[in-house]
């Protein structure tokens, strides 16, 4: 993957990295970068404004990653639940069987009250 990605920053006229550091921080980074424009363009898309960025899964393990999403969307990120899709899978069922209730708010106050989520909050809004 490395000699595709360089391939197109030359092409680019951009710097390659030269060390195994200097091309996770800048895969992260264009990670973050396409995060914000995917919420950017929902945003439009919705014609909805959002004044909080979640961010749930592995890449909520990642505090170089959220912080670049927060830099990027000039938005604050929280980070987490890790396993979210298991606890949204488990919560309907446990809702379905009765053994909860509410609606979405009320699922994610419960999932908010155990799992409270880091925060990253944006230091600059890069040139986009």
């Amino acid at each position: 993957m490395t000699p595709r990605i360089a391939a197109l920053l030359r092409a680019e006229g951009r710097a390659v990295p030269d060390s195994p550091q200097a091309w996770v921080a800048s895969i992260v980074a264009s990670l973050a970068a396409a995060m914000a424009g995917a919420v950017r363009t929902a945003c439009a898309l919705a014609d909805r404004e959002v004044d909080v960025v979640h961010v749930v899964g592995g890449g909520a393990l990642n505090t170089l990653l959220c912080q670049l999403v927060a830099d990027h969307a000039g938005l604050p990120v929280l980070a987490g639940p890790v396993e979210a899709t298991a606890m949204g899978n488990l919560l309907v069922q446990a809702r379905t069987a009765g053994l909860v209730h509410g609606g979405l708010d009320e699922l994610r106050r419960l999932v908010a009250r155990h799992h409270a989520p880091d925060r990253f909050e944006p230091r600059s809004v890069p040139a986009r």
